[in-house]
């Protein structure tokens, strides 16, 4: 080789290597690439954006306790049943033991489970939040899950309270078995005492939201709001199609395909879901405020005087 060929190569190659430090200042974490109209963004605007795209309004996903800083009010956040943590009653194993997994997931994540449960305030507003994590095990619900949306919603009928759910899932845990399937039952039933309390019940179905979870609690609102663009559904498209051997419709189970069908009754952009929430548990909000802890003298007293005021307010 000449020395003339030696630096053409050399030439060549200059471009090759500015690329590979190109891609590496955006592996760093400070620009992010839409996965939907591929545009680079700085990760700092996408955030400010609630992990929407400022280009195309792709949604990326959101982890739990992000999705809870965006919807509660500071400060006011107040978690619930944090200790219970899952077990392997069925002592299950696949390719290792389900109690290795579990305790691997928790490593990674941070979480106990799919789902944190908690008390907290949305533009003043109090209310019951449960959001589901599809980093643990795909928000797949065994019983762990079930317990705590069980538990946070009869606090919340006891409580007088709201209750949202922000579901992601993959649907039941199948590492448990039967026991996965019993908390789409457990949790239907506390739903319907959450009803027959004329309290207000709004699930957010996001990307994705499929099985179990679909299948019970997903779609048991009074109100189902859905993200833009979500794969919402029972069964996987491809299973539908080899049980049906029919072509599927372009855009089947996605939010839109859903609220045309009136599966669900709003898409609501996530930029715009704490203000959404917010206005319609205001709506809902019971006629009387929800009486202190007083004793029955008092409570009867408290109340004659609201009603007071409200009838100087009508004159």
């Amino acid at each position: 080789m000449s020395i003339f060929d030696w630096f053409a190569k050399q030439e060549k190659s200059e471009p090759a290597i500015q690329q590979q430090q190109k891609e590496r200042e955006i592996a760093d974490g400070l620009w992010t690439k839409c996965p939907a109209c591929t545009t680079v963004t700085y990760t700092k605007d996408i955030q400010a954006n609630q992990l929407v795209c400022t280009e195309c309004g792709h949604h990326f996903r959101v982890e739990g306790p992000e999705r809870i800083a965006q919807l509660i009010d500071k400060n006011t956040w107040k978690p619930l049943n944090e200790h219970l943590n899952p077990t392997d009653p069925l002592k299950f194993c696949d390719r290792k033991p389900y109690s290795d997994r579990i305790k691997d997931t928790q490593e990674k994540t941070g979480l106990v489970d799919a789902v944190e449960t908690g008390t907290g305030l949305i533009d003043g507003l109090p209310l019951a939040l449960g959001v589901m994590d599809f980093r643990f095990m795909g928000g797949s619900m065994g019983s762990v899950v079930g317990e705590k949306l069980c538990r946070l919603i009869e606090h919340a009928t006891k409580e007088r309270f709201p209750v949202v759910i922000i579901c992601a899932s993959g649907g039941a845990r199948m590492q448990e078995g039967m026991l996965s399937l019993m908390q789409m039952a457990k949790i239907s039933g506390a739903l319907e005492h959450h009803r027959n309390a004329k309290l207000l019940y709004i699930p957010v179905l996001t990307h994705p939201t499929t099985g179990g979870v679909t299948a019970s609690f997903a779609m048991l609102g009074d109100m189902i709001l859905a993200e833009p663009k979500a794969t919402i559904g029972f069964a996987g498209r491809r299973v539908i199609e080899q049980t049906l051997r029919e072509k599927l419709p372009e855009g089947f189970q996605t939010s839109e395909y859903l609220l045309n069908n009136g599966f669900v009754d709003a898409i609501v952009p996530r930029t715009q879901l704490k203000r959404t929430l917010a206005q319609l548990i205001s709506i809902h909000q019971p006629f009387f405020p929800v009486l202190p802890p007083l004793d029955v003298r008092e409570q009867h007293h408290y109340r004659e005087e609201a009603i007071l005021k409200l009838d100087g307010r009508q004159k």
